[in-house]
C-alpha cells in the first residue's frame, strides 16, 4: 500500500469520527472543518470517546479548503445540501491521482458531484451512531463499518479498503453498491424522520408497536421506489429485519436529523424521505408515510 495521507472535509460527527480512528493508528490525517471545531483541536487535539477508550488524539486541522491537496485519499463528510458547494470549493485543489470518496447519507451524491465539477468520487454507506459533544470532541455509540464500490478500478477500492485496517474499521468491498446505498437509505428514512420528530432514540422507536407498524409500512414505500428505479434490492421482510436489526446494534442512538433539529440546524431530510417522496412521485409510486414524515420535518425546521 503506498503511503497515504487522509484528508477529510467536514468536521462533523462522522468525518470527526472516522478521522480521529484513522489518525490514532498512525495514519496522517488532516480534518477541514469550521472554526469551532477546528479551533479547538488545534488546541487539544480531537477528543474521541468510546465506551473502550476517551483520549485526545493528535491530527491536522485547518479551515481552509485549499488543505485538500496535501490528501491522496479525500473524504467527503459534509451534508447533503452542502454537496454541490463543497465539491466545487475542493475540485482545483485535489492533487493529480487523489480519490475523493463520499462519506455521506443519500443515495445520489456521486452524481451531484460529478454533475457539479466532472470528478468522478467514489461512492460508500456509513455505518456508524456518533455524535459532537463540544467543540473538537466526538462521542462515538454504535458501529462505525463502511461499504465502497462502484465503478472505480479496483485497486482504487482496495487503496481503501486497506486504508481503513490499521484501525481496526470493518471496509467491504460491494459488487452492487447501489443496492448497499439503498439499502441504507431504508433504514435512515426509517429512523432519521420519526427519530427527529419524536426525540427518540432508536430502541424505543423499534419497540413501540404503533411505531413499528409505521416503519413497517415506511419500509415497504422505499422498496418500491427502489425497485421501480431498477435497483435490485431484497424484499420488503428482508429489509424489515435489517431495519430491526440496526435498532438493536444502535439502541441509543438518535438520528442526525433530530441532532440538526436539536442545535436548529437544517437537515438532509430532502436526500432521506425528501428523495423517495420526489423519486416515488417520477415513478408513480405512492409514498404516503414518507410524504408525512417529510412535510413534519421540513414544518419543524421552518418553524426554527
Amino acid at each position: 500500500m503506498q503511503s497515504e495521507r487522509v484528508v477529510i472535509v467536514g468536521a462533523g460527527a462522522v468525518g470527526c469520527y472516522f478521522g480521529g480512528m484513522l489518525a490514532r493508528a498512525g495514519v496522517p490525517v488532516t480534518l477541514i472543518g469550521r472554526s469551532a471545531h477546528i479551533d479547538a483541536i488545534r488546541r487539544d487535539g480531537l477528543f474521541l470517546e468510546r465506551i473502550d477508550f476517551q483520549e485526545f488524539v493528535s491530527l491536522e486541522a485547518d479551515t481552509d479548503i485549499r488543505a485538500v491537496s496535501g490528501g491522496t485519499i479525500v473524504l467527503l463528510c459534509v451534508k447533503t445540501i452542502d454537496t454541490e458547494t463543497a465539491a466545487a470549493a475542493m475540485a482545483t485543489h485535489l492533487r493529480e491521482g487523489a480519490l475523493l470518496v463520499s462519506f455521506q447519507n443519500g443515495v445520489d451524491n456521486v452524481e451531484r458531484i460529478e454533475r457539479a465539477t466532472g470528478i468522478n468520487a467514489i461512492p460508500s454507506v456509513v455505518y456508524v451512531a456518533a455524535a459532537m459533544s463540544g467543540p473538537g470532541r466526538v462521542k462515538h455509540s454504535g458501529r462505525g463499518d463502511v461499504i465502497i464500490g462502484g465503478a472505480s478500478p479496483r485497486a482504487a477500492l482496495q487503496r481503501i479498503a486497506q486504508l481503513f485496517e490499521p484501525a481496526s474499521i470493518q471496509c467491504r468491498i460491494s459488487d452492487d453498491i447501489a443496492v448497499e446505498l439503498w439499502t441504507k437509505l431504508v433504514t435512515n428514512c426509517a429512523y432519521n424522520a420519526i427519530s427527529a420528530v419524536t426525540q427518540s432514540r432508536y430502541g424505543p422507536i423499534k419497540e413501540h408497536p404503533l411505531t413499528r407498524g409505521v416503519i413497517e409500512e415506511l419500509v415497504g414505500e422505499v422498496v418500491a421506489v427502489g425497485k421501480a428505479a431498477g435497483v435490485a434490492l431484497p424484499d420488503r421482510e428482508e429489509l424489515t429485519a435489517a431495519t430491526w436489526a440496526l435498532g438493536d446494534a444502535m439502541p441509543t442512538a438518535s438520528s442526525s436529523t433530530a441532532q440538526d433539529l436539536a442545535r436548529s440546524r437544517p437537515t438532509e431530510i430532502d436526500s432521506l424521505n425528501g428523495y423517495v417522496v420526489r423519486r416515488g412521485k417520477e415513478l408513480g409510486i405512492p409514498t404516503p408515510v414518507n410524504s408525512t414524515l417529510y412535510a413534519l420535518v421540513r414544518l419543524i425546521e421552518k418553524n426554527l
